[in-house]
């Protein structure tokens, strides 16, 4: 048992755990409640299609070098599509009636022959739904963010009004950016998350931006590759299986399962959603801060509309719909480069909070009402089947002070870890940020065991331009 590691929770902050340390020698043992691996990046059998359908689209970019990291390790790195450009497509034109005379225009997102921060300046410039008033104190306020080296405690929306931002640039702007990344309102959104997103993603290097789109279902991405790599380094994964609690004296003992059976090891990493914490920790053991703080997150809900049609009425294989109650369209078929008959799309739409209270056909209505405004002839298209599915618990929300209340990944209890995107990570709710919570409680587990390596991967190199804009913090 002196290098065993029990991990509980099978998303991507165990998985990360669990490849690091099952390369470096130790005895692994991966338990998961549910009946796959990948956590809440599922997928399930659509009964009226018979499709593998994923709960909702998931995605990564040029900047998530740690998930980079891992999806090469396992070997699923084939499995994801790299969009060079974005569609953006304009807002409604609100003085006008309820119908339209001509589609709204798309307007691409791209590299120019600049360097990084300037490398999407020539695109966004074109975007004519945004005045050049607007854009001009996007970019004063971009510089202004880059800059910021204090934690401010207001929301991001307060901040942007304190920097004189208008309705306009933050509908259309700021708003477009933040809710798809962060899948929440600028009204909750903490100042320095915001930050990470616009510099990491969008100033610090030119691949930064760049979206990564899985061309396969969630089950097959986290399938028999990966399962294939974990049975290949011996490590013990076990699906279906609950665990009931841990065992704690003045250290963790074992991980006693619901069925009674008890699961020794070295060291233990509780790799689950924050509000799963408290049911696997008994009363009264751990002291800190940090178990009493999990009852202060707050969750974000995400909801995905499955649209199938007879034949496809857009060969984008993605858009961003701006100022609509839709978000993103993604075209399922043209992704996944299927030969089956028809069209299925997904349209996701984060910070759903209002989805979520309204009834399926209502939200399936508004999500059609917006594919005809914007490609008219969708409504020549025959709607086969459709289904909405809202993750209420998709993400942990960035509200401001959230940072203060995030827990390191080493507990106080030398043998026991914590790992998931809420902790600290540097991170927001990002698969990136599960994948790096993983990482550091490996590298917590080699130090208590005498061995010292950094296990995180490198970010990408910052711009020599970019260096000269964006402010060190610590």
């Amino acid at each position: 048992m002196s290098r065993s590691v029990v991990i509980v929770g099978g998303g991507l902050a165990g998985l990360s755990a669990a490849v690091a340390l099952a390369e470096r020698d130790f005895r692994v043992t991966l338990l998961d409640s549910r009946p796959r691996l990948g956590g809440r990046a599922s997928s399930f059998v659509d009964q009226s299609t018979g499709e593998l359908i994923d709960n909702c689209q998931h995605v990564s970019m040029g900047c998530c070098t740690n998930f980079d990291w891992f999806c090469r390790t396992v070997g699923i790195d084939e499995f994801f599509q790299t969009e060079e450009q974005l569609e953006f497509i304009e807002p409604p034109d609100l003085t006008s009636g309820s119908e339209t005379m001509t589609p709204p225009r798309s307007f691409p997102l791209h590299n120019g022959p600049l360097p990084a921060p300037l490398h999407l300046a020539n695109a966004l410039r074109k975007h004519h739904y945004l005045s050049f008033s607007d854009q001009l104190r996007i970019a004063t306020t971009l510089r202004t963010l880059a800059r910021l080296q204090s934690r401010p405690s207001v929301s991001f929306a307060q901040w942007l009004v304190e920097k004189g931002q208008n309705a306009v640039a933050m509908d259309r702007f700021w708003d477009v950016v933040l809710v798809s990344a962060l899948s929440e309102t600028l009204d909750r959104i903490d100042v320095w998350s915001a930050r990470k997103v616009f510099i990491d993603g969008f100033m610090a290097n030119r691949d930064g931006w760049k979206v990564k789109v899985p061309t396969v279902p969630l089950d097959q991405l986290y399938g028999s590759v990966l399962s294939e790599w974990l049975d290949s380094h011996r490590v013990d994964w076990r699906l279906k299986t609950q665990v009931a609690q841990i065992d704690v004296t003045d250290k963790v003992q074992s991980a006693r399962l619901r069925n009674g059976e008890d699961i020794q090891g070295s060291d233990f990493i509780l790799a689950v959603p924050f509000h799963r914490l408290r049911e696997l920790v008994p009363d009264g053991v751990i002291k800190d801060d940090w178990l009493r703080n999990v009852d202060q997150f707050e969750s974000a809900p995400i909801a995905s509309a499955h649209l199938w049609f007879d034949r496809p009425f857009t060969e984008k294989r993605h858009a961003v719909l701006i100022g609509r109650f839709s978000q993103w369209m993604f075209h399922r078929s043209a992704i996944s480069r299927t030969e089956s008959k028809g069209a299925y799309y997904q349209v996701v739409i984060s910070a759903a909070r209002e989805a979520s209270k309204l009834r399926q056909q209502e939200v399936i209505e508004r999500v059609l009402a917006d594919i005809h405004e914007v490609w008219p002839e969708s409504r020549s298209c025959e709607l086969i089947h459709s289904r909405v599915v809202t993750e209420h618990r998709a993400v942990f929300s960035v509200v401001p002070g959230i940072d203060a209340l995030r827990p390191q990944q080493q507990t106080s209890i030398q043998n026991l870890q914590l790992a998931g995107d809420w902790t600290q990570t540097g991170w927001p709710a990002t698969m990136e940020g599960a994948v790096r919570s993983g990482l550091l409680a490996a590298e917590n587990v080699l130090r208590n065991h005498g061995e010292s390596e950094s296990l995180l991967q490198p970010d990408l190199p910052t711009a020599l331009l970019s260096k000269l804009v964006i402010a060190r913090t610590v």
